[in-house]
């Protein structure tokens, strides 16, 4: 076994991961143990997940080792090179920052019905499989930490199962997830067909034809889309995203998500042979979509948790238009373009897990202080609750791709990327890239939208309810946490080119060239293609807006007459305005739902109580529900009943289905 650090430090990553899950497991009646004791060792585990990520990524190549684990004749193996070591660097950036966060946010189970056993044991096991799919070098351990990870996050989701919505969301997660993990093993299985075996070694060195290369890269396409949560694959998503615990939501959206980005990029990009031009144009429609229809389902909701969770959707969309175009790019012979269009997706994906987490673990702190997720209960949340509102600010800035954060940097770098179509040779091709172009720009807006009907409705104007009203500041902990996550949000927005130059031994990994012209200006300015072309200078931007401001504030200063007495305004004698008179998120959200109300179903409904006072209801559902999910859902309990009348209760029967399956079995044998 390889005595390098890198590896070291990721074998201790796993072991801390399962010292957490095995001390949660033994604390029993003893939930100061999870606290103090399981939750640092979640932090200790991103440390090192983190470490490791960094030297795989600034050490260069790659180290792998054999485990006597495993079968006999099938040990696991494990393997670190720049792509695992830049998703190891994701999860530990996320993880380590729940050292900080959970112990406080945990704390408010202690008293509840809800078991911390299951809770901190999962959590271990969860980050366990996120590690071990990262560093697996064969499909055997591969599929193993996948199911791992997928079952783990499913006890996870329903932590609070008395609530039949959480059973149902953890039902369809769990079965989306099996069916997703079902179609990654039958394209490892087409791998290893051609390959001779399932390490990945040999699945690097087989042969596959344009058709067989096809049929594996829709296998891998549908299973890591599923659990990546791409439309119309999306459903289990927003449900299940937002009941399981906060900083589990963290987890789930911001690190989860992107290793199905990675199991994605290892098949497609590592083990499947050439890549054709016509996989980049469906990752471009797809992504399209999802960014879209993401985005637009977001900012229709007014549950926090669930509003986020559809972001993520879009999001992904994002990172898989910057893969499409990469994709496209590579099988066009365009290698210095398709390294941009890959490090563009890579950044998002730090990107995205960075100010997801941050909003998820803002939301955390909202709902352990005033037990409320619904946006039109919120209000006034900045005055009570000042670091929350202010980190929260900084993940909606970054969400809304807004220089100098980190956000914009990616969603850039992305443009850059296809506003290169013009050296394509295929007209098509050059055509349908300015409409995912398109795409990305009006997604971009609505995300801004969004965000804004997000921070205005929950932390400015006046208290919806009770609960809000007597919202407090959350412990040091968990402002801690979110204030490292909002700290790497600015930084990763302010030294892109040293982001880039961490992030390009992944490009050069996978398509033998890089972006060594992104820093030829030097540090201040990121140039992607050329200085001639386009660049950008994060620090100047600052300090431009810190100018900007500055004027602001001293001509404002100029202007203000000293001695005038401050009070309210003349109203006409009119009331006093209340929280009932302020903008609500559902009427934010109006004009977008008229324009594009032919996406959703939507039911609306005005009622006048005994009191005189009118009430308006609305509820919107995905069409997707009843186009696909439904029919499938039909079909399987149609094929369910006819199943239970095979179960007669007689002896006789049984036996003689047993005797029939074992004819069948011998004819098919006897026959091959």
């Amino acid at each position: 076994m390889s005595a390098s650090p890198a590896l070291s430090l990721a074998f201790l990553a796993v072991v801390l991961g399962l010292g957490s899950s095995a001390i949660s497991l033994l604390a029993g009646r003893q939930p100061r143990v999870l606290r103090l004791l399981a939750m640092p060792l979640v932090g200790l585990c991103g440390l090192a997940a983190l470490g490791a990520g960094v030297l795989a990524l600034t050490q260069g190549g790659s180290v792998s080792a054999t485990l006597p684990l495993g079968l006999p004749w099938m040990p696991w193996h494990v393997r670190l090179d720049a792509l695992s070591g830049l998703f190891l660097m994701v999860i530990g950036l996320v993880t380590s920052v729940l050292g900080l966060y959970g112990p406080a946010y945990v704390r408010s189970f202690e008293y509840g019905r809800d078991s911390l056993v299951a809770l901190g044991g999962f959590t271990g096991l969860f980050l366990v499989g996120m590690l071990l799919v990262v560093l697996a070098d064969d499909a055997f351990l591969f599929m193993v930490a996948w199911e791992l990870m997928s079952l783990s996050s499913y006890f996870l989701v329903a932590f609070q199962h008395e609530n039949a919505a959480n059973r149902r969301a953890a039902f369809l997660y769990l079965l989306m997830a099996h069916i997703g993990g079902l179609t990654i093993l039958l394209g490892f299985g087409v791998l290893a067909a051609f390959g001779g075996g399932f390490d990945f070694d040999a699945m690097r060195a087989a042969t596959l034809s344009p058709g067989w290369a096809s049929v594996a890269f829709a296998l891998a396409f549908v299973g890591f889309g599923m659990k990546a949560g791409l439309v119309p694959m999306h459903a289990w998503l927003p449900e299940a995203h937002p009941v399981a615990p906060s900083h589990i939501s963290a987890l789930m959206s911001g690190v989860m998500l992107k290793v199905a980005v990675y199991g994605f990029i290892r098949v497609v990009l590592d083990l499947n042979g050439e890549v054709q031009w016509f996989w980049g144009v469906v990752l471009l429609a797809v992504g399209s979509v999802s960014a879209l229809m993401g985005v637009l389902f977001a900012l229709m909701q007014t549950d926090l948790k669930r509003l986020l969770a559809y972001s993520s959707v879009e999001n992904l969309g994002i990172i898989f238009i910057a893969l499409g175009l990469a994709l496209l790019f590579q099988a066009t012979e365009h290698s210095m373009l398709a390294a941009l269009a890959l490090v563009a997706a890579l950044y998002h994906v730090i990107n995205h897990a960075l100010f997801k987490g941050l909003l998820f673990l803002g939301a955390g702190a909202i709902l352990h202080s005033t037990h409320e997720r619904d946006l039109e209960q919120m209000g006034g949340l900045l005055r009570r609750m000042p670091w929350t509102g202010y980190f929260f600010l900084i993940g909606c800035l970054s969400i809304s791709a807004l220089p100098p954060f980190n956000g914009f940097v990616s969603e850039w770098l992305t443009f850059q990327a296809a506003l290169q179509a013009w050296q394509l040779e295929s007209g098509v091709l050059r055509s349908l890239i300015p409409i995912a172009s398109a795409v990305l720009a009006l997604t971009g807006a609505l995300v801004a939208a969004t965000f804004v009907k997000v921070y205005g409705v929950a932390f400015l104007g006046q208290a919806r309810s009770r609960h809000v009203r007597r919202a407090r500041v959350v412990p040091f902990g968990m402002r801690a946490g979110q204030g490292v996550l909002a700290l790497l949000c600015v930084l990763l927005g302010v030294l892109p080119t040293q982001v880039i130059h961490l992030i390009d031994p992944v490009a050069t990994e996978l398509l033998g060239t890089g972006m060594p012209q992104a820093g030829a200006s030097g540090w201040l300015w990121l140039t992607p293609i050329s200085a001639e072309t386009a660049s950008y200078s994060a620090p100047l931007s600052i300090l431009a807006l810190a100018l900007i401001a500055g004027l602001a504030i001293w001509w404002f200063k100029r202007r203000t007459v000293r001695g005038v007495r401050r009070c309210d305004p003349w109203d006409c004698g009119f009331a006093a305005p209340t929280p009932r008179m302020q903008y609500t998120a559902t009427a934010f959200a109006q004009p977008v739902r008229r324009v594009f109300g032919l996406l959703f179903e939507i039911e609306e409904d005005r009622t006048t109580g005994e009191d005189g006072v009118q009430r308006y209801r609305l509820r919107l559902t995905d069409r997707l529900w009843g186009l696909v999910y439904a029919p499938v859902a039909r079909g399987v309990e149609s094929a369910s009943r006819r199943v239970v009348r095979l179960q007669s209760g007689n002896v006789r029967v049984y036996l003689g289905w047993t005797l029939a399956t074992l004819l069948v079995l011998l004819w098919i044998i006897s026959g091959a």
